[in-house]
C-alpha cells in the first residue's frame, strides 16, 4: 500500500511504480477525500504511460459511498474496492451506505475486499455479541467474542453483498489483527466457515525485525495450511527506508515456502572462524543486489530466471556441497586454505578461479549462465 497523499497524482504514481517493480502484483491507495478521488484517474493514466499495468485498489473508510458515487471516473479507474464494514456508517446508515458501495462495484463490474480490522470493529455488533455471551450458562472469554465479531462482520457483509447481486468470486474477505496467535485463530475459523477468497495480513505488525518476524510467522503457518489467496505485509517503515521493503518480505515468505519464485535465490554461509575473509559476504551481497536489480528486465527477457539458484560459500566444509546443489556456485577459500575458488555449474566442477579478480569473474560467469540457459527460451519473432 502506498503512503503518499493520493491527491498528489504524480507522487503516488511514482510510488506505485516502485512497488510494482519490486514485485507487488496489486497496489492499494488511500481514497479519503474528494481531491484524492479526483486524482485516481490521473494516477492510472500516469501508470499506463509508464507501462505499469498493476491493478489499483481503492481503500475506502467513512465516506466511500459518496466518493464512489460522486466521482464515477475514480470508481471506473480502480480495479477493486476495499470496504471496511466498521467504517461505513452507524445504525440505519450502515446497510444503506454499504449498499451504495456495492452498487458502484456492480455498476463498474469491480470486485470488493470486505476488510474487517479489530482496531475499527463494528461496535454495535460487538456489543450485541457481548450481551448474548453474558446470557450464556458458561460465557466465552472476551477474546473469543472478539474473534466471533470479526468473522460475523466479514461474513454478514459478504452475504449482504451477494444478496445485492455480487458473486462469491467477486468478494474477498479479510479479518486483520495485530497478534500472531489471534490472526491464526481467526483465519482458521474463517476458513472453516466460508469459501470466499481470503486476504491475509498482520495489521500494524510493527517496525524492522519485529514486524518482519511476526508477519512471516503468522502468514507462513496459515499459508502452509492452505489458507489464504493474497497476502500483504504491513510494516512501519524505518526512517529513510523504502516502502518497497514490505513487498520484498512478502515475496520472500512465499519463496521460502516454495509457493512462488520471484527472484533467483542466493545461498550463502553465515561465516565462522574458518572464514575470516569477508570476500564471500561482499560477493554474496553483490550477486543478490545484482539479481534483484535486473529482475524487472529479466522477467521478460529470460522467462524462468526467477527459479535460478546461486551459492556463494566461504570455506571447504559445506562450500563444494552447497555449490553442487545450486545451479551455479562458488566455494571461496577459508582461513588457511589454498587461494583457489572452484566454480560448480549444474552440479559439476567446471573451473577454478584464482587471483584478485575472483568476484568480478564470477559475476560474469553468472551473467553468461543466465544468458545461455534462459535466453534460449525466447521465441524468435516471426515476420
Amino acid at each position: 500500500m502506498t503512503n503518499t497523499d493520493t491527491a498528489d497524482a504524480i507522487g503516488t504514481a511514482i510510488q506505485v511504480k516502485e512497488l510494482a517493480i519490486a514485485g507487488s502484483e496489486m497496489v492499494r491507495i488511500t481514497v479519503n477525500t474528494p481531491e484524492a478521488a479526483a486524482a485516481v484517474p490521473y494516477v492510472r493514466e500516469q501508470l499506463d504511460r509508464m507501462g505499469i499495468d498493476v491493478p489499483l485498489i481503492g481503500d475506502f473508510h467513512y465516506n466511500g459511498h459518496r466518493l464512489l458515487t460522486d466521482y464515477p471516473a475514480c470508481a471506473e479507474a480502480l480495479s477493486k474496492y476495499r470496504i471496511n464494514p466498521g467504517n461505513v456508517g452507524k445504525g440505519d446508515k450502515h446497510d444503506r451506505q454499504f449498499g451504495q458501495m456495492i452498487e458502484a462495484a456492480l455498476h463498474w463490474n469491480k470486485p470488493v475486499r470486505i476488510g474487517v480490522n479489530w482496531g475499527s470493529l463494528d461496535q454495535e455488533l460487538l456489543a450485541t455479541l457481548m450481551d448474548e455471551n453474558s446470557q450464556r450458562t458458561v460465557p466465552f472469554e472476551a477474546r473469543q467474542v472478539m474473534y466471533e465479531a470479526l468473522i460475523s462482520s466479514a461474513m454478514g457483509s459478504a452475504v449482504l453483498a451477494q444478496s445485492m447481486g455480487m458473486t462469491k468470486q467477486q468478494i474477498i474477505l479479510s479479518c486483520k489483527v495485530s497478534g500472531v496467535q489471534d490472526l491464526i485463530a481467526v483465519y482458521r475459523e474463517l476458513a472453516k466457515r466460508c469459501d470466499y477468497p481470503l486476504h491475509l495480513g498482520l495489521t500494524e505488525a510493527g517496525m524492522g525485525t519485529k514486524g518482519t518476524v511476526a508477519s512471516a510467522t503468522a502468514l507462513s503457518i496459515l499459508l502452509q495450511e492452505g489458507i489464504g489467496d493474497t497476502i500483504r505485509v504491513s510494516l512501519t517503515p524505518q526512517p529513510g527506508e523504502a516502502r518497497t521493503q514490505e513487498v520484498v518480505i512478502a515475496a520472500e515468505i512465499l519463496q521460502a515456502l516454495g509457493m512462488r519464485n520471484f527472484v533467483p535465490s542466493v545461498t550463502a554461509c553465515p561465516g565462522c572462524g574458518r572464514t575470516t575473509s569477508t570476500t564471500f559476504q561482499v560477493l554474496a551481497k553483490e550477486i543478490d543486489d545484482f539479481l534483484r536489480a535486473q529482475m524487472p528486465v529479466w522477467r521478460k527477457q529470460y522467462p524462468g530466471v526467477e527459479a535460478l539458484r546461486v551459492a556463494v560459500m566461504g570455506c571447504i566444509v559445506n562450500g563444494p556441497g552447497e555449490s553442487k546443489h545450486a545451479d551455479i556456485g562458488i566455494s571461496l577459500p577459508g582461513t588457511g586454505e589454498s587461494p583457489a575458488a572452484p566454480v560448480f555449474i549444474d552440479g559439476e566442477k567446471t573451473l577454478t578461479l584464482r587471483g584478485d579478480n575472483i568476484a568480478r569473474e564470477f559475476h560474469q560467469i553468472v551473467e553468461n549462465y543466465i544468458e545461455k540457459r534462459f535466453g534460449s527460451s525466447i521465441l524468435p519473432e516471426v515476420a
